[in-house]
């Protein structure tokens, strides 16, 4: 079976190397991330904008979609003068006959540019196809075509598009998977110099010029996935606030776990206790720790929290305690807790003791309410499986994160 090449085709995976795909990707991820301003870098979180880094930058190899393919045929005029003896023709002019042409439109989903990629190995001879928005076209076109014919020639091609397709995922899976560390990396570095600037200045002892005119929001460019959204933040000025170390919140949250346990191992020494009761054996503990700067029912921004740990003027501790009543009062609860909290990066605690039977079903239904609640951002590894790690947006700007641990202990009742 001899078929023609078509004029709308062209040799895919031929175009690009691939070694210059990644060093494009990296440079634009630096690039974006340093034409970011100040003020908006410093106010969006750096998770959130790595996330927006690697679904704008991913290598998004195309998936043939081949349960949609569908066929269709037309009349196509063939100039076949280069398989004959040109010289019985006028000045070799061409000579057309009248064949078909069979095109197969094959659905795709992906980045079509990825078709100008040459992958690290591949083939001389690069399979044809013209390639649209969201489908390739593959055309034969000749004269007495059979289906026995034909299809082998079509699977054929096919094949061969798929393992430049598989290729190319094998060498995207490396960059794709490292994207992340390395935008996150770039935005903390970029961040610390940015803190550091704004403290040498701040040094001088003379006011900081506003800059008259200066961005106050930053327009994303156009990006091949039209509906991705840079990370949403705040337009004012950038001041750091108190931030507790995450070394400190997990010695905080172990001396709770501690006094916890004294209650699982000693149940008919808390039987009587109220929650107030509960909070009280806790803040003696963190005060032993923390020379008096715990304290309890501490007025915060709208409401009372149970425990509240505060370093100059600040709020870097929040936690509540609470009798297991259900999925319904641990959203209260979460909803409770950030009501109360007002500063960047708080750290804050819910801690839970059950008194009821089945306590396994109570941790499985804590990660699914959680997850549920219109403030969670995504879930952090849990340090056991009765203590859990979030990160939780605060209730008034989605871009202030906090992290929140639900401490969960089975307190039985006494016999």
């Amino acid at each position: 079976m001899r078929t023609y090449a078509s004029q709308n085709e062209r040799f895919l995976f031929s175009k690009v190397n691939w070694h210059d795909v990644l060093e494009h990707q990296t440079k634009q991820m630096a690039a974006e991330i340093d034409s970011i301003p100040s003020n908006r870098l410093l106010n969006t979180s750096a998770h959130d904008l790595a996330d927006y880094l690697v679904e704008k930058l991913k290598l998004d190899v195309p998936v043939l979609d081949e349960e949609s393919i569908h066929a269709d045929q037309h009349e196509s005029q063939i100039d076949v003068s280069q398989d004959m003896n040109r010289h019985i023709f006028d000045r070799g002019r061409p000579f057309y006959i009248t064949g078909t042409s069979v095109v197969i439109t094959v659905p795709f989903r992906g980045d079509r540019n990825m078709f100008d990629v040459r992958p690290s190995t591949y083939s001389l001879n690069p399979p044809g196809a013209a390639v649209k928005d969201d489908h390739l076209t593959l055309i034969f076109t000749g004269t007495n075509f059979t289906p026995e014919q034909l299809r082998p020639a079509i699977d054929r091609r096919l094949a061969d598009i798929n393992t430049n397709l598989e290729r190319q995922r094998t060498d995207a899976a490396s960059f794709n998977n490292e994207l992340w560390t390395r935008a996150h990396d770039h935005i903390q570095r970029r961040r610390k110099k940015l803190l550091a600037d704004q403290n040498l200045v701040a040094g001088l002892g003379f006011p900081i010029k506003q800059r008259p005119g200066s961005p106050r929001t930053y327009t994303v460019p156009e990006v091949r996935r039209p509906k991705l959204k840079m990370p949403a933040a705040t337009t004012k000025p950038y001041k750091p606030e108190p931030v507790l170390d995450n070394a400190e919140y997990l010695h905080i949250l172990s001396v709770m776990t501690n006094m916890a346990h004294v209650m699982e191992r000693s149940p008919s020494a808390f039987e009587s206790m109220r929650e107030e009761d509960l909070r009280t054996h806790f803040l003696v503990q963190l005060n032993s720790q923390y020379e008096g700067q715990a304290t309890g029912e501490t007025f915060n921004y709208s409401g009372k929290t149970d425990i509240l740990i505060r370093s100059k003027g600040r709020n870097i501790f929040i936690a509540e305690c609470k009798y297991w009543g259900g999925p319904k009062k641990l959203t209260e609860t979460v909803d409770q807790l950030l009501s109360y909290t007002s500063w960047r990066d708080t750290k804050t605690a819910i801690v839970i003791f059950s008194r009821q039977k089945h306590f396994s079903r109570i941790l499985k239904v804590i990660p699914e309410t959680m997850a549920a609640h219109e403030n969670f951002k995504r879930a952090l590894d849990p340090i056991s499986d009765s203590d859990f790690r979030y990160i939780f947006a605060h209730r008034d700007d989605p871009n202030r994160e906090l992290t929140l641990s639900v401490l969960v202990f089975d307190v039985p009742n006494p016999t």
